[in-house]
């Protein structure tokens, strides 16, 4: 279709919906949406409406909201020297799953990486706030990169995780229908998934066979689509053990780092500034997850807009666990406008049971707040998936923010008008399946940009495999009972409701990127995941967090260094 055409077509379409206070204009492959909306919902309705379904084409949102100040990016409030100077030849924006798995893919070759992250420790944003599925891929479309992905990156997970020692488990996904007259529409369904889209495990179950496997399910169900294939992982644990690989193998991890501002001279990023320092990378990758829009404008090629989703999701304690025992959800032939994969029950690797997330589409990029009416639209639904589930097993919840581009795609590729940048944006749901296989591609796209100006070596070197800390709990007896021999403080429990003892929190602070805090600890080896949320063993965690690393008691952080959990001494000691 010629610009003019489409221009006219998107203005005209524009107009009808919101009269003459939108408008769109067409600037090569980038469609820009502009005017002033109060609404935000409008916001995204409106450029929703501009989405082109052409390989390349993106929306960019330039509409302003009125009467709202969009909140600003939250950012550490020091600054030091740390990174002044460095010249990496690589550096990352972005310590989620895509940063954090690129950044060990980089490893691979002999290359100076330097990952930032702004927050205080890695996975503090979207991939350590998600449900940990492995998806088979069976609801995305043929053509889509997310598709492309989803079948590559699923198929790696038991090597990676063999290799990064994070537990992992196949407990496949079961899709339950209740209407016995969708059962020739999804037959078809099967069909085009299993032969076209290549998800060959794709299959469908009786209501009988569904019963004998998983008896707390819906008796209603007359069928169900069953993937074997899918799986679960422990989010935040696999982008913690891809960055210390990463980091073992000569990567430089700089936590509590924002990227504040970029020099960019003749296409090209020469210097990027940071509250530590400027660091002059030969090339740029932006996994900057919500933020990666404003790192493209940094760079001087903005060509795509997120637009920010929330998904609140519960825990219930361990004793729900046995109603479900893989990952299942209801679904009826009505379409689905909601953008998301529509939410389930999940039963995770630490066995618990998670239930959801909805989709709320938001401008607060880092509001993580949970809302009542999230949790009790997610039940609403799910326990019509199965019925035992109840609100009184939930021991906490949480609410991640998802970093969807308008064409609810990935974007991966080279800057458009910047030479030494890739985008590896608008990584959304299935982003956790799929960060094995992008990031094998993205770290070719890099060696071979930086290639252009000189042959990059393999690293001989490079070591695929991170060894965990042992899980006393899952030990067998004997092993248990030498490894407590050779360490008491093994035998020491500190968390009853995850059985964690000592030693493996000593081991947690002893990591190769450790965080002395009480969520950095309970993030790595789960003391406080359990039914007291950490009401018996924080006090203890903190002491022996002070122990080792000779930070007075009152000084020990719940997570970043504003958030002490102590104001000092009550008592006074009299001699």
């Amino acid at each position: 279709m010629k610009r003019a055409k489409l221009e006219r077509r998107l203005k005209k379409n524009l107009r009808t919906r919101f009269g003459p206070v939108v408008n769109a204009s067409v600037e090569g492959r980038i469609i820009r949406v502009f005017g002033r909306l109060s609404n935000w919902e409008d916001i995204v309705e409106a450029c929703s409406m501009c989405v082109m379904r052409i390989p390349g084409f993106h929306v960019v949102n330039d509409i302003e909201l009125e009467g709202t100040d969009l909140p600003p990016m939250r950012k550490p409030e020091f600054t030091d020297d740390a990174l002044e100077g460095r010249k990496p030849d690589v550096l990352v924006i972005g310590g989620g799953i895509s940063g954090c798995s690129i950044a060990r893919e980089l490893t691979r070759w002999k290359l100076d990486v330097l990952l930032v992250e702004k927050e205080s420790d890695l996975a503090l944003q979207a991939s350590g706030r998600n449900d940990g599925e492995v998806h088979p891929g069976v609801d995305l479309n043929k053509g889509t990169l997310k598709q492309k992905y989803v079948v590559k990156g699923n198929r790696m997970f038991d090597r990676v995780c063999r290799e990064l020692d994070v537990p992992f488990r196949r407990c496949g996904q079961y899709v339950g229908f209740t209407e016995k007259s969708a059962l020739p529409v999804v037959r078809l369904y099967v069909w085009h998934r299993r032969h076209i889209c290549k998800i060959s495990d794709t299959r469908i179950l009786s209501g009988r066979e569904l019963k004998k496997r998983e008896p707390g399910l819906n008796p209603r169900f007359r069928f169900a689509i069953y993937n074997p294939s899918a799986g679960c992982v422990c989010p935040y644990g696999l982008t913690i053990a891809y960055g210390e690989n990463a980091a073992a193998n000569g990567a430089q991890i700089s936590l509590d780092t924002a990227v504040l501002g970029m020099e960019v001279q003749d296409g090209g990023i020469r210097a990027v500034k940071t509250n530590r320092g400027t660091v002059r990378p030969k090339l740029v990758i932006n996994a900057a997850g919500v933020f990666a829009e404003e790192v493209a404008a940094m760079a001087g090629d903005r060509f795509y807009s997120i637009h920010p989703r929330r998904g609140t999701n519960s825990i219930l304690d361990k004793k729900a666990g046995s109603l479900v025992k893989s990952i299942a959800s209801i679904r009826t032939l009505t379409k689905n406008t909601a953008h998301t994969k529509g939410g389930g029950i999940l039963h995770t690797v630490h066995h618990n049971l998670l239930v959801g997330p909805d989709a709320v589409e938001t401008f607060e990029k880092e509001n993580f707040a949970t809302e009542q009416i999230s949790v009790d639209r997610v039940f609403e639904k799910q326990v019509k998936t199965a019925g035992g589930l109840s609100k009184q097993d939930i021991i906490t919840y949480f609410t991640g923010v998802r970093a969807a581009a308008f064409e609810e795609d990935f974007i991966i590729e080279k800057g458009r008008k910047t030479r030494n940048l890739i985008h590896c944006a608008g990584i959304q749901s299935p982003g956790l399946t799929t960060a094995p296989a992008v990031a094998v591609d993205v770290a070719k796209m890099a060696v071979q940009m930086l290639g252009a100006s000189g042959k990059i070596e393999k690293n001989e070197r490079f070591s695929p495999v991170r060894k965990g800390i042992p899980r006393v709990k899952d030990l067998p007896t004997d092993e248990r009972d030498r490894l407590i021999r050779k360490n008491p403080d093994y035998g020491r429990i500190v968390c009853r409701c995850e059985e964690i003892s000592k030693g493996e929190i000593i081991e947690a602070l002893k990591s190769p990127i450790a965080i002395p805090t009480v969520d950095g600890v309970k993030k790595r080896v789960r003391p406080g995941m359990g039914r007291c949320q950490g009401g018996f063993c924080m006090p203890l965690v903190a002491q022996i967090i002070s122990e080792y690393t000779g930070i007075p008691v009152e000084d020990v952080c719940k997570s970043g260094p504003d958030s002490k959990i102590s104001f000092g001494k009550t008592k006074e000691v009299l001699l």
